[in-house]
């Protein structure tokens, strides 16, 4: 049986979600929004448009959200990206290559813009890895609907049914389960243990090691 793992981004592959938060709190401060670091992390992995709206306190299509969403990707690519591969986590490389070595198609499914996947994917010298990369710009809906999971299927050549997600957060692994698809959670990333612990018929891994592992067996998979 052909089978794939799609991955999710920030939190899962690279170590930015804590970058992430602080530019979220910089920009709203240069719209005159005080948001604490806490606020702004409860918002990271969900797209700009929905973090911007509620942070603002603004609709998503507002001209000021689009506006915060511009300078918010401005400020990324020049203090973010160029960290390159130190924005990795530990084993990322040497798993994806067992990953890969093994047969099994890689995908990336992320509430980034595409182009911004792209562009860090490749600052991190881990995009040749994956055969397809989704991102938020190519579903109408993003997580926790099923969508970005059915469309990374599709562009995989995959039935849903045989492939993984790993994520970090609740709503990836809502996305997965509505999906189909089988779901591996990281702990080191935006949620906690403690919370992906009561979400069922997920695996949790505390390493990306652990996620190889972990994809590797029949129970990561949905029959």
């Amino acid at each position: 049986m052909t089978r794939a793992i799609v991955f999710d981004l920030d939190g899962t592959l690279a170590d930015t979600p804590a970058a992430i938060a602080e530019l979220l709190v910089e920009v709203a401060a240069e719209f005159g929004v005080t948001v604490t670091p806490e606020q702004a992390a409860k918002t990271v992995g969900r797209p700009l448009e929905e973090s911007f709206g509620e942070l603002l306190g603004k609709r998503e299509e507002d001209s000021e959200t689009e506006s915060a969403v511009t300078r918010y990707r401005e400020l990324f690519e020049q203090r973010v990206i160029g960290k390159k591969t130190e924005l990795l986590y530990p084993s990322v490389v040497e798993g994806l290559r067992i990953l890969r070595d093994s047969g099994a198609k890689l995908a990336v499914g992320t509430s980034k813009i595409t182009p911004t996947a792209e562009a860090l994917l490749s600052a991190m010298e881990i995009r040749d890895f994956f055969d397809v990369v989704v991102g938020h710009d190519k579903v109408s809906r993003g997580k926790p609907n099923p969508e970005m999971g059915q469309r990374s299927a599709y562009e995989l050549g995959v039935p849903v049914q045989e492939c993984v997600y790993v994520g970090d957060t609740v709503s990836d692994m809502q996305m997965a389960r509505e999906a189909g698809m089988g779901a591996v959670a990281v702990t080191y990333g935006v949620a906690p243990r403690s919370e992906l612990n009561k979400l069922n018929g997920v695996t949790c891994c505390d390493d990306f090691m652990a996620v190889v592992n972990a994809c590797d067996t029949e129970s990561a998979f949905v029959s």
